[in-house]
């Protein structure tokens, strides 16, 4: 193996996902890579990623290292915690088998990660993913008592300019196959017109979509600059004191955002938001449903996902996976116009060919003879 590239450092894959570039090599420090912390490397086009941690730590079974490997990406893993004293952002390195070499001397050690190997790891982190759930149910149940109270009975949401009682509401997360599902989802958002929330980053996939999103709401770390100055309604996800963790970025920009202190995650407060405000449907697009992917997400339990999803339930339409099971068909006007140009294009070379002219008018001689006319 003889690479050589840009070193890029972060610690937060999400966030140094945004400033890669092709033939990048990206240096994080994650453990458990996440399929859409690895999705976003590989749409970076990096040729390398090199993890301070463990890629698979066996605690569960997580698909990001598998999805890297299958794309062309090299993976040298535990290069150890003094990865970031040793390297610097737009170190030329260039990468001999586990070595990492910088200014031609050795810098760094990992461990070549290769199918196989992930394959064994993966299945040795199958075996622990009972354990893994006894953990995560517990840790559930714990929190359930503590947040049923501000979830469930007449909880605090802030005031929105956006009109959503008795409309359709469409929330966009950025999980497993949202691109995807968001695609197929195109027509109804066209025909039915659905107040559009985005949460973080899913505020930037509804614009590369086409479409405006009405309301953000999140901690505002995974969302473009371009997404807050689109002028949606921007309701911030606070601590529990009030702090908002995005208020420099915010002021430095000139949004107003109104922050909701609130113990839960971000797409719980935008399908709450939903169903206070009286939304005559909820639509999740993108939303975590199940152990592996909020482990994924670094949740140690899912105690007000489970509230919330139980309270607004009978609203609730879940969009995940919808790209697997439908392909929308195309319209009938563009049936129509497809073979109104056909008959158009057979026309004008009938005009334009004298043989073809002669032979059409046989033809049609023929056919009035056939009828009796």
């Amino acid at each position: 193996m003889a690479l050589s590239g840009t070193a890029r450092l972060g610690k937060k894959t999400k966030e140094l996902v945004k400033r890669l570039t092709p033939g990048d090599i990206a240096v994080i420090d994650h453990e458990d890579i996440d399929r859409v912390g690895a999705e976003g490397l590989i749409a970076s086009g990096v040729t390398v990623v090199l993890n301070a941690a463990r890629s698979i730590s066996g605690r569960y079974p997580n698909i990001g290292p598998r999805l890297l490997l299958e794309a062309g990406v090299t993976l040298i893993d535990e290069t150890g915690p003094r990865t970031f004293e040793l390297l610097k952002d737009g170190d030329i390195l260039a990468i001999d088998d586990n070595q990492i070499i910088k200014n031609g001397t050795l810098a760094l050690t990992g461990t070549v990660l290769d199918s196989a190997t992930v394959a064994e790891l993966m299945e040795q982190a199958g075996e622990s993913l009972d354990a893994e759930m006894e953990q995560f149910v517990s840790n559930t149940i714990e929190y359930l008592e503590k947040q049923k109270g501000e979830l469930i009975y007449d909880p605090w949401v802030p005031e929105v300019k956006t009109e959503i009682r008795k409309k359709q509401v469409l929330v966009v997360v950025r999980g497993y196959d949202y691109l995807q599902d968001l695609n197929t989802l195109k027509p109804y958002i066209r025909e039915v017109r659905p107040v559009l929330i985005g949460v973080d980053g899913g505020a930037d996939s509804l614009l590369e979509a086409g479409f405006k999103p009405q309301i953000i709401i999140g901690d505002l770390d995974s969302v473009t600059d371009k997404a807050l100055a689109s002028g949606a309604e921007i309701i911030a996800h606070a601590y529990e004191d009030g702090t908002v963790p995005a208020a420099r970025r915010l002021a430095d920009l000139g949004v107003k955002a109104t922050p909701w202190p609130l113990s839960a995650t971000s797409e719980d407060l935008a399908l709450l938001l939903a169903y206070e405000k009286k939304a005559d449907l909820i639509v999740a697009l993108g939303t975590h449903s199940n152990l592996v992917e909020y482990l994924d997400k670094g949740r140690s339990g899912m105690a007000s996902s489970f509230l919330v999803r139980l309270k607004v339930g009978t609203r609730l339409v879940d969009a995940k996976g919808v790209s697997k099971l439908y392909r929308a068909a195309p319209p009938s006007w563009q049936i129509l116009v497809v073979v109104l140009v056909f008959l158009l294009v057979m026309i004008t070379i009938i005009i334009a060919s004298p043989a073809l002219r002669k032979l059409f008018v046989v033809l049609w001689l023929n056919l009035r003879f056939l009828l009796g006319i």
